[in-house]
């Protein structure tokens, strides 16, 4: 069950926005293989001042085009997973949205399966 978050500078349309969400959500299904109707993606908008970021790092030009992903998932995936993850993410968001890969920059956070609640109090997975 992965959470996504999305965040980014306000003034994308809705049409963006929604194939900014698809696009992350085909990602997963096709990286992590998450089961049909596990979707859920937060999207963050910002004004300027309250999104900072490096205009350069490690080499990677950002510019206010940058999207930020942040995506709480079950821990275990390989390395070469999360790779895959990235890739799709970078690709899908291209081609759905035009945001330019560069301007793609993702963060997995992993954890224990007992550590989400689906609704009614409960630990589904514990």
């Amino acid at each position: 069950m992965p959470l996504v978050r999305i965040s980014l500078l306000r003034g994308r349309n809705e049409a963006h926005k929604h194939a900014l969400c698809e696009a992350a959500y085909e990602a997963l299904r096709e990286a992590f293989g998450i089961p049909e109707d596990d979707k859920f993606v937060v999207m963050h908008e910002h004004d300027r001042d309250g999104f900072v970021y490096a205009r350069s790092y490690l080499g990677i030009a950002h510019d206010d085009g940058l999207v930020i992903v942040q995506i709480t998932a079950n821990e275990g995936r390989t390395v070469q997973q999360k790779k895959a993850l990235y890739k799709a993410i970078a690709e899908r968001f291209h081609a759905a949205a035009g945001v330019e890969p560069r301007n793609v920059l993702i963060n997995l956070i992993e954890v224990k399966k007992e550590n989400w609640s689906f609704g009614d109090g409960m630990a589904q997975y514990a």
